[in-house]
């Protein structure tokens, strides 16, 4: 299969690339602790042009946004954002997604931001479901029209300061504006995959070069970009969750705050019942106390050697210097410092849950 290419990719020639999500991405520049300390310290620049881009407009297309997302897209005012989720009938996640009402003046009512590889699918899916409600909105893939640039950490809005007019500090989380960025029509918002101070920069394909050249800090890839959402705890799209090899719910990814019940969309009736009931298992921090790198699929036990369940993201802490991880367990066994043990190479190793993230964002 041949892998997309981003805009970008002139400028990572002589980085380390992969595949990920159908797209030809780099993993590191430097090194992934070096990038990774670099964001948590001053600022690193991360090509993300690999995320989807899907716009929504038209008379119906917040009926159309509001009905297949689990959050509340009615009080978005023009120039906000909110994290939300895509679920199916049985209220497991799809894709979590952001979702952005445009600035007043932009060509479209919605852009939302589905997950590497899933531009194609959360189209299809706003465009089948317009079908079959009967509604009015247009939905268009601009994956490939805009490129992504994530300017993140400490230092990210002094750089970018000095490349616009926009009024930075006016910004705050979860807000977009349009603007001029080193010369170009820009859409800039105060969002990030980090936990740092940062902004996402989603600006015309043929501008990318010139967008991402204007910062003069530490490009990293996609080794860095997983180490710091881990240490936040955020979900990954494939591990946290998945249609079919790992189903779960928001409430059992443990982001039900973005489920709003009031809403009447795809999937709610099984949520509205977890939110009564409550789950039986739910994703949780882990914390390694012996040698070892928590992995994606190992089984985590109790002390006894019992199973409780699995890893689904794990790395040492660049920040933290210790070993750590995201797993489903037995919601018993999710209050924080839970005594537990991962099984690492068919060795069982001392570990205790923590809450995340873990560390301050």
């Amino acid at each position: 299969m041949t892998l997309r290419r981003p805009p970008l990719a002139g400028v990572y020639e002589d980085a380390t690339l992969t595949d990920f999500g159908g797209w030809e991405m780099p993993v590191e520049f430097d090194s992934t602790r070096t990038e990774h300390i670099v964001v948590r310290e001053a600022a690193g620049k991360f090509d993300v042009s690999h995320m989807g881009q899907v716009t929504v407009s038209g008379p119906d297309a917040l009926d159309l946004t509001q009905r297949l997302t689990t959050t509340d897209v009615a009080v978005l005012a023009p120039g906000d954002a909110q994290y939300s989720g895509v679920t199916d009938e049985d209220g497991c996640l799809l894709d979590d997604i952001i979702i952005y009402r445009l600035p007043d003046g932009a060509a479209d009512d919605y852009l939302f931001i589905p997950n590497a590889g899933q531009d194609g699918e959360m189209t299809e899916r706003w465009v089948s479901h317009r079908e079959k409600w009967g509604l009015t909105a247009t939905v268009t893939n601009r994956t490939e029209a805009y490129a992504m640039v994530a300017l993140q950490g400490p230092d990210a809005e002094t750089l970018l300061a000095a490349e616009t007019d926009l009024e930075l500090d006016s910004l705050s989380r979860f807000e977009v504006a349009s603007d001029t960025v080193a010369g170009s029509e820009t859409l800039v918002a105060r969002t990030g995959y980090t936990g740092e101070t940062g902004f996402e920069l989603l600006c015309p394909t043929g501008d990318a070069e010139t967008v991402w050249s204007a910062f003069d800090c530490q490009p990293c890839g996609l080794g860095a970009r997983d180490t710091l959402r881990l240490e936040m705890g955020f979900l990954l799209s494939g591990q946290e969750f998945h249609p079919t090899d790992e189903p779960r719910t928001p409430y059992e990814a443990d982001i039900g705050r973005t489920v709003d019940l009031e809403t009447d969309f795809v999937g709610r009736d099984p949520l509205a019942a977890q939110a009564r009931d409550g789950v039986d298992e739910r994703l949780v921090g882990l914390e390694l106390l012996d040698r070892g790198v928590p992995r994606h699929g190992y089984d985590v036990t109790d002390t006894g050697g019992n199973p409780l369940g699995h890893v689904t993201s794990g790395t040492v802490s660049p920040t933290l210097g210790t070993p750590i991880a995201l797993a489903y367990l037995p919601t018993e066994h999710t209050d924080p410092d839970t005594p537990v043990r991962v099984v690492i190479r068919g060795e069982s190793k001392e570990a205790r849950t923590r809450a995340t993230p873990f560390i301050d964002g």
